[in-house]
């Protein structure tokens, strides 16, 4: 079992990437926060892993690196390495059983059901996670894992929620999963009462190590901002605002699934998406901090999802 406060490790997760706690809230607007140079200035390998979609929202699958553009912070960068052909899904699941889940976790579970369903059980690798104030690790990382924990069925939802704080330290644990298409599958009702980290903050910790970040949101109709049935409030919750930005800065999404089929649906999309992942490296140009970065198609008919950024003078993977 790994435990302990999140609040504890996350500052140190401040101390070794050079965050600056500026305590701004996460918006539609809002960038990832300002970085502390700290790093040395060295010239490393930048991994992106981009998705790629036709104006029809279909997966495009045959392009090269000589389709792409990539600007870091403005400028142009030549791409040195592309992969399109990795075999192999590495999915953390991280479970909100914080009180506020109480009567949504069985919808989580079955989420999560769909999500290991898709998982080929001869290269897919799959963890299971579980967070209130504090992140359990339930399942190691395993080839073949096909169901959930026994000991999860029995969960019983209790405590605050350090949501931001568990994303953080969970996309670390996935952003050593290296040689693979990796991704955290967040299953929550979007409540965070007690994190130190803010959805800006946990954005480019994730999106610096080239960890998607896909929020999986357990609510009931009322609350789903998609649903005409829903409250004006859900156009004002978390999933609809800053966990929607903290899902797309690292090149991840939110899915707010409110019955079996929307979760259904939704599963075989993460799957889908993660199978079709384009994984684009270039060198930095090892300026310390943070850069953001534009991803792009040279076909202006197609569109490119992927991080926002990342920060220099850390190692970051090579594409083997």
């Amino acid at each position: 079992m790994m435990r302990g406060k999140l609040i504890k490790v996350a500052t140190i997760l401040a101390l070794a990437t050079g965050i600056r706690w500026d305590g701004k809230v996460a918006g539609q607007t809002q960038t990832p926060p300002a970085m502390v140079p700290s790093f040395k200035a060295s010239v490393d390998m930048v991994r992106i892993a981009a998705i790629v979609r036709d104006r029809k929202g279909r997966f495009v699958a045959d392009l090269t690196a000589r389709d792409f553009e990539i600007l870091d912070g403005g400028q142009a960068r030549n791409i040195k390495d592309f992969r399109h052909d990795l075999t192999g899904v590495s999915v953390a699941m991280l479970f909100d059983v914080s009180g506020s889940m109480e009567g949504h976790l069985k919808y989580a579970r079955e989420a999560a059901d769909h999500v290991m369903s898709w998982l080929d059980p001869t290269r897919d690798e799959a963890a299971v996670f579980t967070f209130d104030t504090h992140l359990d690790e339930v399942a190691p990382f395993t080839i073949g894992l096909k169901s959930l924990p026994a000991g999860l069925t029995g969960k019983m939802p209790f405590g605050e929620t350090s949501l931001h704080d568990a994303i953080a330290l969970t996309a670390r644990r996935v952003g050593e999963r290296e040689g693979r298409r990796r991704a955290v599958v967040v299953l929550t009702d979007g409540a965070d009462t007690s994190s130190y980290l803010k959805p800006a903050e946990v954005s480019a910790i994730a999106s610096g190590i080239d960890v998607p970040v896909y929020i999986f949101g357990i609510v009931p109709s009322i609350d789903n901002p998609s649903e005409e049935t829903a409250v004006p409030a859900a156009q004002q919750s978390a999933l609809a605002g800053p966990l929607a930005d903290l899902a797309a800065w690292t090149g991840g999404h939110v899915f707010v699934a409110s019955t079996p089929g929307q979760r259904s649906v939704a599963a075989r999309q993460i799957i889908d998406e993660l199978r079709h992942q384009y994984l684009i490296a270039f060198e930095s140009s090892g300026q310390p901090g943070w850069h953001p970065l534009v991803v792009r198609a040279r076909n202006k008919d197609l569109t490119v999802r992927a991080r926002s950024g990342y920060i220099a003078g850390q190692s970051s993977p090579t594409l083997h």
